[in-house]
């Protein structure tokens, strides 16, 4: 399985300078090697992206990541993948995966995301106020339960090996419930995948690719930083230090 999703380097890398202690993934200062990496990986992607039912031109574009990774033989490579998903079940192959997996207990979370569909056809054919409203707080409440519980099955590890899930990661923080989405971001999946698989983290970078959501701007192809609201507890846990935030303000 490893080898499916390491990329070899194209570039000839004998001159440029690679430093072996991991960026600032708050600081948008990516290095060479992850400038390399991620043109490298941005070919791959517009020489796929005709598979995928995502147009980027027409649909909101998405945010894209590359970790280049050493190996046990001091070998330089990188992996990445996509902040969330594609749309419709497109999954590409070489992409580093979700964190979570959809067959955890018996599919929990489409089951469950069908429970709520059915809850929400029932209120919209509800005749009644008191049968609506007691309806609408049964399906707020399996909403709840149901993110809860996919969140406890969201686990990252750290440097040092350890292992601990959303919840756990934002409540030692000291911070509020995560938000929805908290941990499929491009920079944690990345991350998780090298620790899990015995691969140095060595350089990350995120880019966007596509078009640029009217919420906020994103150009096609420019590096942006990690973000804080989903990714910052979790990657503080997973880097073992909590000033990596508050050291990359002003910068």
């Amino acid at each position: 399985m490893l080898p499916h999703y390491l990329f070899s380097f194209k570039s000839n890398l004998e001159d440029i300078p690679v430093s072996l202690k991991l960026n600032n993934p708050f600081k948008n200062s990516p290095s060479e090697i992850a400038k390399i990496a991620a043109k490298e990986f941005q070919a791959y992607i517009a020489s796929e992206q005709h598979n995928w039912e995502h147009n980027f031109n027409l649909n909101k574009g998405k945010m894209f990541g590359v970790l280049v990774v050493q190996n046990n033989d001091d070998e330089f490579f990188y992996i990445g993948t996509i902040s969330g998903k594609l749309m419709g079940k497109i999954q590409c192959d070489r992409f580093i995966p979700s964190v979570f997996d959809d067959a955890t207990d018996d599919f929990f979370i489409n089951k469950g995301m069908k429970e709520l569909t059915q809850m929400s056809h029932q209120i919209m054919a509800s005749q009644s106020q008191t049968e609506k409203d007691d309806l609408i707080a049964q399906r707020k409440n399996k909403s709840f339960q149901l993110q809860q519980q996919l969140f406890r099955n969201y686990t990252f590890r750290n440097l040092s090996g350890d292992s601990a899930n959303v919840l756990e990661i934002f409540k030692a923080a000291d911070l509020d419930a995560p938000p929805s989405a908290a941990g499929e971001c491009a920079a944690p999946k990345l991350l998780q995948f090298a620790m899990s698989h015995n691969l140095k983290p060595v350089a990350i970078a995120e880019f966007w690719w596509g078009k640029s959501p009217k919420s906020e701007q994103r150009e096609h192809l420019a590096f942006y930083p990690a973000c804080k609201n989903k990714c910052r507890p979790i990657l503080e846990f997973m880097l073992e230090d909590n000033s990596l935030y508050n050291s990359s303000h002003g910068q």
